[in-house]
């Protein structure tokens, strides 16, 4: 007699090649970069910091986007909100609290540039800066180098839906359908160019505008943080196959101000907020944990106790850190010997 054998079906994270302790490592992270954003808050509201742009409701898709790509070998140019996507490729929340305390030790550029602007070579992230959107012809062109080299490597840049309507955008998708590059290219369409909703800045759907480029377009949820690591890994397949880019339209909501420089109650009500809280993608991701048995809410108490802790010693650490000497304002800007701690 055939004995009574119960295969146990795969959950949707082993489907897509995840382990059990990778599923968790995701939400162990989402958790790091929303407990460090709201640490970052606190710390600008009591006057300890000058600014901070702030990533709350955009983690989901942040960390699924580094699960889905070669550290190793690809290049990352991450906009001013990667908060989770910078924490999963490596960087420490010491250095970001260096960054915003604007200390000498600061990885991105040595406390000379704002927060939440990264650059860390260590970790393959190329400098960013202030004007938006400027990073996507670079991605496009480093994407063209490791093709032309041969490499099986790809380009992964970010932006907000806002600035998808920049110049820098259009050019870059072009030259990047044009000449089929290996590049990955996601709008985090978070609902809101600073005050200006997404039905005043974008007529159609942001992912359709690849269909003019020759390639294709993307649309996903983006607080849904495994379909999101699905439709990475498919671009990169594709990318590195020689197929070309891809464009993903991450779409999630911002659910903290622009920054802290701003009054969103100005231009959207607290009811829209908080019904927006409830598709935020970590609490979803916790249930669905929890659902396949391997999190639980003793899991839960350890974790927020441990990113506290880790928090609490990160901001210690960039409050009495030094600030950098006057001299070193011209640091790398002129050809020189090496110098200076940050790299």
């Amino acid at each position: 007699m055939t004995p009574d054998v119960t295969v146990r079906q795969k959950t949707k994270h082993e489907e897509l090649g995840l382990t059990n302790a990778q599923a968790i490592e995701m939400y162990r992270l989402m958790v790091l970069a929303r407990k460090y954003d709201e640490r970052a808050l606190l710390l600008q509201r009591a006057g300890k910091i000058n600014f901070h742009v702030s990533g709350i409701g955009q983690e989901a898709a942040q960390v699924a986007a580094a699960f889905a790509l070669d550290h190793s070998k690809d290049y990352f140019l991450p906009y001013y909100r990667d908060y989770g996507f910078v924490l999963s490729v490596g960087m420490t929340v010491r250095e970001l609290m260096l960054a915003l305390f604007g200390k000498a030790q600061d990885p991105n550029s040595g406390g000379r540039q704002m927060p939440g602007h990264f650059g860390c070579k260590r970790l393959r992230i190329v400098t960013g800066s202030s004007p938006v959107t400027t990073q996507v012809p670079h991605a496009v062109g480093i994407a063209l180098a490791a093709k032309m080299r041969k490499e099986d490597s790809v380009s992964f840049v970010t932006l907000g839906e806002g600035s998808s309507n920049q110049g820098d955008f259009h050019e870059g998708c072009n030259f990047a359908g044009v000449h089929k590059v290996p590049a990955i290219i996601m709008v985090q369409n978070n609902q809101y160019a600073i005050s200006v909703p997404i039905a005043k800045q974008v007529a159609g759907r942001i992912s359709d505008r690849a269909l003019g480029y020759g390639f294709p377009g993307v649309r996903v949820d983006g607080c849904d943080v495994l379909e999101v690591f699905r439709v990475m890994t498919e671009a990169r397949e594709r990318a590195v196959r020689g197929e070309g880019p891809t464009l993903i339209e991450a779409v999630m909501y911002r659910l903290s101000p622009h920054s802290t420089s701003d009054n969103d109650l100005a231009y959207r009500t607290k009811e829209e907020v908080d019904a927006n809280w409830e598709k935020d993608g970590i609490p979803r991701y916790k249930a669905y944990l929890m659902e396949c048995g391997i999190w639980s809410e003793e899991d839960e108490a350890k974790l927020l106790a441990d990113i506290k802790a880790t928090i609490d010693e990160a901001t210690v650490y960039g409050e009495q850190a030094p600030f950098p000497q006057p001299e070193d304002a011209l640091a790398h800007v002129y050809a020189e010997e090496e110098r200076g701690t940050w790299q």
